[in-house]
Order: structure tokens, then sequence, then C-alpha cells
């Protein structure tokens, strides 16, 4: 898709592009002037590779306060270039070769590929759209193997937007405290939510903090994907053999960087809500909109920057061919639920992380096209040429 989108407009022509996850904001102006201060004071060198004891002490008072998660700043985390960075050296630690992760599906494409890197297979526990992408626990006992260690949650998630409630996320403890596996929770999209319920960690349970990796950052929150910073936290001795990974790969994040994380996380927090609010603004466009062509049919997202309507009752095709008649005829690109796993066929995702004139303009393509589409008589199968009397 992205290819055709690229070869598109190398002809000229004009492609809304749907299919991305990145916050449109500009990275809020007291982060990047920190930044850029460290710069001019010469705070470009290595840093210790678990990161600047500033930053760690602030990510730490960051999870205490707003996830009940308690850490040692100076033992239990590690500033890593991304959060990328850090689910792929949380899979390396706690997976061998041949070794399974189990991956609540629909999900981010890249986990598992990450887990094909280091060796091992993720195995998918397909959620349902029925009702509303709950995290069933018996869909994880489905999934479980004799050589599963650990189970990947993204909560909010991409690409449902689903939140995850307690509840659900107390079962998943529990399940993973009967099979002594390892919960790896990828909190991304943790600040970018339109629900009231809080925002629940599984290391913030009882029973969790021991086997659990928390993995989090600032690219969505604060706008900074281009900066590549996250985190990861957890239990001593497995964030010690995160160190070993971080220390053996990339060495550390970038110096002045972390000093912009550490503006992001203690400076002013209003830019985060700011944006938060405008996504909400434009998640209820989009769905109204949707939900006004036919064949669409689309819920509203807990949280991240996605929606994820169905788009079976249009007859256009599996989501692969829908989006690839998207494309073809309204000249905006979405990306294929299948692309998620099981669990996505049937729908497609699309970022609402665009102007509103973008948003506008995307959501009027689209409507012409498939009224264009429901209008079109079908075509009349072909009738074979008379072979006369046998």
């Amino acid at each position: 898709m992205l290819d055709k989108v690229r070869l598109l407009r190398a002809r000229g022509h004009d492609v809304l592009d749907l299919g991305g996850g990145e916050p449109d904001f500009d990275t809020p102006r007291h982060v990047s002037t920190a930044a850029v201060a460290a710069i001019g004071m010469g705070r470009t060198h290595y840093t210790p590779s678990r990161g600047e004891p500033e930053l760690l002490t602030a990510i730490a008072e960051k999870l205490a306060k707003d996830n009940g998660i308690l850490v040692d700043a100076s033992t239990d985390v590690i500033a890593t270039p991304s959060a990328k960075h850090a689910l792929f050296s949380a899979l390396l630690a706690v997976l061998d070769p041949g070794d399974e992760v189990i991956v609540p599906t629909p999900s981010w494409v890249s986990y598992s590929a990450m887990a094909g890197l280091v060796g091992a297979r993720a195995s998918s526990a397909p959620l349902s759209a029925t009702n509303g992408f709950r995290l069933d626990p018996e869909i994880l006992e489905r999934a479980l193997s004799s050589r599963t260690r650990a189970v990947l949650v993204n909560t909010p998630n991409n690409p449902t937007g689903r939140v995850l409630e307690e509840e659900e996320v107390a079962a998943l403890v529990s399940f993973a405290d009967r099979h002594d596996l390892f919960i790896i929770s990828d909190e991304i999209y943790e600040k970018i939510s339109y629900v009231d319920r809080p925002h629940v960690s599984p290391a913030s349970l009882p029973g969790g903090a021991e086997r659990t990796l928390t993995v989090n950052g600032f690219s969505k929150a604060y706008a900074m994907t281009g900066w590549r910073l996250g985190y990861v936290a957890g239990p001593t001795e497995v964030v010690s053999d995160l160190l070993k990974v971080q220390q053996h790969t990339v060495g550390c994040a970038g110096s002045f960087i972390q000093v912009g994380g550490i503006a992001a996380l203690t400076g002013a927090q209003s830019p985060v809500s700011e944006m938060t609010a405008e996504y909400s603004a434009r998640r209820d466009f989009v769905v109204d909109a949707l939900n006004k062509m036919p064949g669409i049919s689309c819920t509203h997202p807990d949280g991240a920057l996605y929606v994820f309507p169905k788009i079976l009752d249009t007859d256009l095709g599996d989501a692969s061919e829908f989006a690839g008649w998207l494309l073809d005829a309204a000249r905006v690109a979405v990306t294929p639920g299948s692309a998620f796993g099981p669990g996505g066929e049937g729908h497609v995702r699309l970022s609402f992380a665009n102007s509103r004139e973008v948003l506008t303009e995307a959501m009027f393509r689209m409507s012409a096209a498939l009224n264009s589409a429901r209008r079109r008589p079908p075509a009349s199968p072909p009738v074979a040429d008379d072979p006369g009397p046998s």
C-alpha cells in the first residue's frame, strides 16, 4: 500500500494517507528548548547505558504517580532509544529460541516480527469485534503451549483503540501467575485516552509487579516520534538482563534527547491534554462520518489514534481488496485490518492524527466513492454461446 501511495504521488495524484500513526503536532516548545539548550551546553556525549539519573528518577516518579508502579530508579528502569527498542530488548531478555509469546490480536505488526527476530514465535490469541475486542482469559488459555514464556499486551490498543478494563488486566495477571509467565505491557498510547475509567497497568496489581515489564515512551503523548526515546521498567533481575542488551547494541539513548525527556515529564502537561482533546474531536467527527457511509460501521475507540471500522458489508471484498479499491476510487490510503493478525479481517484502520482539513476531505471522498459503488448496478454474468442441440 505504501509503495502504491508513493507511486501515485510521484505521478501527480493527490493521495490522502490515513494509514500512518504519527501525531501531526509539533513537539511541545519547552521540550525542544531544553534539548537545544543541552546541545549548547555541550551535553552531546555518552550517558550511562541505563540513562541519565535525572531522567530515570523522573520516569520512576511518573510511574508511581500515574500508574501505581513502584520501582527503584537506579536498578529497575532503563531509558531506551525508542519504546520499540525497549520492546525488542524485553523479548530478547525473556525469550529463548523456540519459545512462544502470546499476543492478543489484532495487534501492532512489529510484535510478531520482533518475536521472530529473537528466534521465538508469536502465538495469536484472536479477539472478537462482537464483544468489543475484550481480553477473555479463555482466549489466552487456548493460545497457551508448553513453550509459552510471556504474554504481550497493548493498552490502549493499536489498531482497535481498546483500553483494557481493570477486571481484564486482573484476569491477565492471574493467568500469568498460574502459568508462571512474564507480562510485557506496551503502554505507549497511555496518555491518549477518551474514556473516564483509569488506565490500569498490570504491574500495579497484586502479583503483577514481579513478572511485568512495563514499556512506554514519549513518541505519542508528547509528539516526539523523531526523538526516539522510550523506557522499560520491571523486576531488578530482568532489567539487569535488558541492560546487557542495551550495553551491547545501542549503548545509550541520545544525551540531549534524554534532557528533552526530562523536560517532557517534569514540565507542563497541558500540551498533552490539549492534543488529546483535539484528537477526541477528530475521533468523533470521523466515527460519525463513517457511520453515515453505506456498508460501514464504526464504534468509538477508547484511546490511541485510530478507528477500526467494519467494512465487509460494503461488498467490496476483504480488507486488502477494500483498501486497494479505496485507494483507486477515492485516493485515500488506509491499512487493511488483516495486517494486524487474526481478528483484524473485515476491518481497516484509519488514523485521525491528521488535520481536520485532511480528515474532512478524506471522509468526503470515501463517502462519494462508496455511494457511487452502491448505485452502480452489478455486472451481468457472462452468457455462454448457445451450443445448439446436442
